[in-house]
């Protein structure tokens, strides 16, 4: 082998170690240290977001339906900043949103505190509804210890999906190799149609929205423990939007799973094998009159609307009565 070929394979695999290193700092380091608001703020551009913005990112709804009176604090995940200050920006009075450039202020009706502390704050009562994915055990164990009964209202749908360098051969896997993967069964991407490299199955922090839904998709099969291979080649998870219209990330590539790609479509249809709710969530005894008035505003066509001009699916959600509560 001549010295530029060498060279040549050297830069190849230079490129595969600094995308994956991409994608670790991007979608896992950061989710796997503390929660607190430096963390947030690496995680989405509250800025971008903004209600009541006319350079805000956010989709706009125009509608007759208004919000007076004591204005329910909204907070959530950061995957769904775009979808609830879009809610406040159809129906909440402007000024009622306070934010100094990096952070929301305590008085704004709408905060983001990021999955983690977003279920603190509606059990605790500091927000009113929240926007987020389901909830891990320790969230609902601490609902439970504060006596917190919990309404998980659907509003909409979203695929969780797994990325990899958009370099990697593998186009697809199967839910049961994903499972292989993640619970240290396959350790290798040779065993999957690509190269002799490990695989590094990425995680997120315990509690955060994606690793709990990565805790639901993989059922009753244990998960391996959190580490990385420098060496190897990532294997990375997220909800879709987040990939494709958020974060902005080059390079990244979303896996069909048992052969079907997660687009909108397949979504809505359910084609898709790990499509999930996304919820509105509050405790059942909040004396708010416009918590319920807010969340039947989402479940209308206006409401639902807004869900899919903000990236997402809207689906066909049940009404309020009918939502599930968690004691």
């Amino acid at each position: 082998m001549t010295k530029k070929q060498k060279l040549f394979i050297l830069g190849i695999a230079l490129a595969f170690l600094l995308f994956d290193l991409g994608i670790y700092f991007n979608f896992t380091v950061r989710y796997r240290n503390s929660p607190g608001e430096a963390s947030q703020s690496e995680a989405i551009d509250p800025a971008q977001y903004l209600p009541f913005d006319e350079n805000s990112l956010i989709a706009h709804i125009d509608t007759d339906f208004k919000i007076s009176g004591e204005l329910p604090v909204l907070d959530g995940a950061a995957a769904l900043l775009p979808v609830y200050t879009a809610v406040a920006d159809a129906i909440y009075p402007e000024g009622c949103c306070f934010f100094d450039g990096e952070n929301f202020a305590p008085e704004s009706a709408v905060r983001y505190r990021n999955t983690l502390r977003a279920y603190t704050a509606v059990v605790d009562g500091t927000a009113d509804i929240i926007f987020v994915a389901a909830p891990s055990e320790a969230q609902l164990q601490y609902a439970e210890e504060k006596g917190a009964e919990l309404v998980f209202q659907p509003i909409g749908k979203e695929a969780f999906v797994f990325i990899v360098s958009e370099n990697n051969p593998v186009d697809g896997l199967t839910v049961q190799q994903i499972r292989d993967v993640y619970s240290g069964k396959i350790t290798s991407w040779s065993d999957l149609g690509g190269g002799h490299y490990p695989i590094n199955a990425l995680q997120r922090l315990e509690g955060s929205g994606s690793q709990s839904a990565l805790v639901k998709f993989m059922g009753d099969v244990p998960l391996k423990e959190n580490t990385a291979n420098i060496l190897g080649k990532s294997l990375g998870f997220s909800f879709r939007y987040f990939v494709t219209g958020i974060s902005g990330k080059q390079g990244i590539k979303m896996l069909a799973v048992d052969g079907v790609y997660p687009d909108r479509e397949n979504i809505r249809s359910d084609s898709y094998p790990v499509t999930m709710d996304f919820y509105a969530v509050y405790r059942k005894d909040n004396v708010n009159e416009n918590v319920p008035k807010v969340i039947e505003w989402i479940l209308s066509e206006e409401g639902q609307r807004l869900i899919e001009e903000s990236g997402y699916s809207a689906g066909n959600v049940p009404q309020r009565e009918s939502a599930a509560t968690v004691r």
